[in-house]
């Protein structure tokens, strides 16, 4: 059976760090929280068109220490994306950093940028794909 998609990644943390990662992956990344099945420690699933994309499972008796990197082996997660120009400035009306990388010879730009536990989160753009092409 081979794989088809990335269905969902998990974030662990304390309970008193789970409202910032809530608020940042809703505010920020635009996702909404959904239904969650009984887990017996409490978080949030964070939804994308249906599909949950983002578990916070806070189950750590207290925060983990800083990790380095603080991603531990992942690099980042990419999010598939779209709206470049309404994305930059969402971005900097909330006050998030970012970097931006076109990736030469390819329709693709992305956009690098941290959670609020240090997660590098990558948007990637399909430029061919984006209203007029433009970045």
């Amino acid at each position: 059976m081979p794989v088809t998609a990335l269905h969902h990644f998990t974030i662990r943390c304390a309970p008193e760090e789970l409202p910032q990662l809530v608020d940042f992956y809703v505010r920020v990344m635009r996702l909404t929280v959904g239904e969650r099945p009984e887990i017996p420690a409490p978080g949030a699933w964070l939804y994308a068109d249906g599909q949950p994309i983002v578990h916070l499972y806070a189950h750590l008796a207290t925060p983990d220490a800083p990790a380095q990197p603080a991603t531990g082996h992942v690099d980042h997660i990419s999010f598939r994306s779209h709206g470049l120009a309404e994305v930059r400035e969402h971005l900097r009306s909330h006050g998030i950093a970012f970097e931006e990388a076109p990736i030469p010879g390819w329709a693709i730009h992305q956009l690098f940028f941290k959670d609020p536990r240090g997660l590098k989160i990558e948007m990637t753009f399909w430029m061919d794909r984006e209203t007029g092409g433009a970045a």
